[in-house]
Formats: structure tokens, C-alpha cells, sequence
């Protein structure tokens, strides 16, 4: 059937010779065969429509881990003028992906019209202290996006999912205090506070990027109210006007905005939205004071403040 699908969208497309503009027709066969999808397909085993290629991506989401991503990711796929990878690649923090080379990378991404930008997110390039310098010897001119929140709140949002992780493979768990505090005071040492200190990260990518290439996504915002923070990465990707309020919808069950498009709806995965655990005052306010000299100076790199605690 996928066969047969893809075998009357290429004749289609060669007859009329407009492929990107058949949209209808790509929604479609994006949800029944895969096509350009985010999904679980295998690149490798695509075929490839008459006028496409495979693309290094020309944007690519850098970060941060639990700061919205995958709902950027998924929100940005409704553009027509936008491919998405399926999965996080972690060719530039990984050393063991990044001596595959080029190719190898090049490979992982979906074919592509001329007109449409390649897109690839992996949080985990944020914090590495390699990948700045590696992503601008491949692209120097890349123009890059960053989709931060609430420092405290991700450090939560980072706990509760390894939290959950661990109780799905029966692993032993630690209340979030247990962890943020030992012998009374802040663990600065933990990993998921280090990810928050967006100053330390941030003055990694001035050394290789200006600031006009990092268009930071306020994630606290676009959870809320998705589509003005979509329109500014339009902008910033300066891609016709797209994506509109009818994209989206509030699910009530779930907490937050859907997406729907060409007559399809869907929600982020399960593991999206858990519920945080609730935590100790006296240790939120602890953690808000570290953050607060951190945010200020994450402000002033970045010309703009947000509304963090």
C-alpha cells in the first residue's frame, strides 16, 4: 500500500511539476506513508521524489533538554517549507557519532525540496562543550535555535523525567530534595541544575555564533500561547507566513495546545506534560536565589529578559 501511495504522489508531481505546492496531497501522504515525517521512519530506506535530496540542515534546534523541544520540533512541521529528522541525532556531542563524518549525518536527514529548510534538534548540543565549535565548522553562517524556560521549572521538568524512567525499569528513586539538597545546602553539582546555568552554555556559542544567528524561544510562552513564538522563528527563518491560530487547539485533558493540520490532529507523546512533583518551598526559593545572579547575567548576553523567577 505505502508502495502504491508513493508511486501515484511521484507521478502526480511529475505530471504537474509543482510538488510543494500540492500541500493537501503531501499531508497526506505524510500521514499514510511517512514522507518527510518526524515519525519512526528510516531514512535510509526512503525513496527519493523526482527533484529532491538529502540536505545538512540549515537550522538547527541546539537545545535546551526539557525546554520544549520536540513541541518546537512538531509545531515547526506544519510549515510547508519545513523538513524535520525523526529523531535526535547527536552527531555534534557525540563523539562516536561525529567520527562517522558528514555523510553519515547527511544520511539521517529526509529528502527535501529546493525550497524548504532541512531542520535537526538535539538538546544535548546546548550544554556541550564541543558542539559549538563543531557546528561552525560546518556551517558558520547556520542560523540556530534555543527554546529556554523557567531555569527552576526545568530543572523539575528534568528530574521527573528521569523519575519516571526509572520507575518504568524498576530502578530505585530519590525524592527531588534528596537530590537538589545534601548536608543542607544547594547541590550545584547536579547535573540538571548545570543545564540551567544558561550563561555558562550561552557564552560557549558567542565564541563561534553572533547573537543574530540564536533566536531564543521563550518555552514558557509557547506552551501557553504557541503561535506569536512561531511566527518570530518564521520571521527569523524568513519563511512566508504559514502557520496559523487554526493549527492549534487546547486539549483539556492533557494541559496543553495540540496540533492540527490538514484535517489531522495530534498531541504530543504520553511522556509530555507529566505531572511535577510538589516541592518544598524553602527549596524552590533556594534554587530560584542561584538562578537569579545566572538569569541576570543570561539577560544582559542576550539583549532581552524573560519573566523567570
Amino acid at each position: 500500500m505505502a508502495f502504491l501511495l508513493v508511486s501515484a504522489y511521484l507521478l502526480l508531481t511529475h505530471a504537474q511539476g509543482a510538488p510543494v505546492e500540492n500541500g493537501a496531497l503531501l499531508e497526506t501522504l505524510k500521514s499514510q506513508v511517512g514522507l518527510f515525517s518526524n515519525k519512526s521512519e528510516h531514512y535510509s530506506a526512503q525513496v527519493r521524489p523526482p527533484g529532491t535530496s538529502r540536505q545538512i540542515p540549515q537550522t538547527i534546534i541546539i537545545g535546551v533538554r526539557k525546554g520544549g523541544t520536540r513541541a518546537l520540533l512538531e509545531m515547526l512541521d506544519i510549515h510547508p517549507n519545513i523538513v524535520v529528522a525523526a529523531t535526535e541525532v547527536h552527531f555534534f556531542d557525540w563523539d562516536e557519532n561525529y567520527v562517522k563524518g558528514i555523510d553519515w549525518y547527511r544520511n539521517l536527514m529526509p529528502f527535501s525540496y529546493g525550497n524548504q529548510i532541512t531542520i535537526e534538534k538535539t538538546p544535548g548540543y546546548f550544554t556541550s562543550p564541543q558542539a559549538p565549535g563543531r557546528i561552525h565548522d560546518m556551517n558558520s553562517s547556520i542560523k540556530l535555535l534555543l527554546i529556554l524556560r523557567d531555569p527552576t521549572e526545568r530543572v523539575i521538568s528534568d528530574y521527573t523525567q528521569v523519575y519516571y524512567n526509572r520507575v518504568e525499569s524498576h530502578k530505585p528513586v530519590q525524592l527531588f530534595e534528596d537530590i537538589v539538597i545534601k548536608n543542607g545546602v544547594l547541590n550545584t553539582k547536579y547535573k540538571a541544575i548545570q543545564r540551567s546555568l544558561y550563561d555558562v552554555h550561552m557564552e560557549k556559542w558567542l565564541k563561534h555564533f553572533s547573537l543574530d544567528q540564536i533566536h531564543i524561544v521563550d518555552g514558557n510562552t509557547l506552551i501557553k500561547d504557541p503561535l506569536p513564538e512561531l511566527q518570530k522563528v518564521e520571521r527569523f527563518l524568513n519563511l512566508p507566513s504559514r502557520i496559523m491560530s487554526s493549527n492549534f487547539y487546547f486539549n483539556q485533558t492533557k494541559g496543553f495546545y495540540c496540533i492540527r493540520s490538514d484535517g489531522r490532529e495530534r498531541c504530543l507523546h504520553e511522556s509530555k506534560g507529566r505531572p511535577h512533583p510538589l516541592v518544598n518551598s524553602t527549596v524552590l526559593e533556594q534554587l530560584y536565589s542561584y538562578f537569579r545572579e545566572h538569569n541576570a547575567k543570561f539577560y544582559r548576553m542576550v539583549n532581552h529578559s524573560f519573566d523567570w523567577h
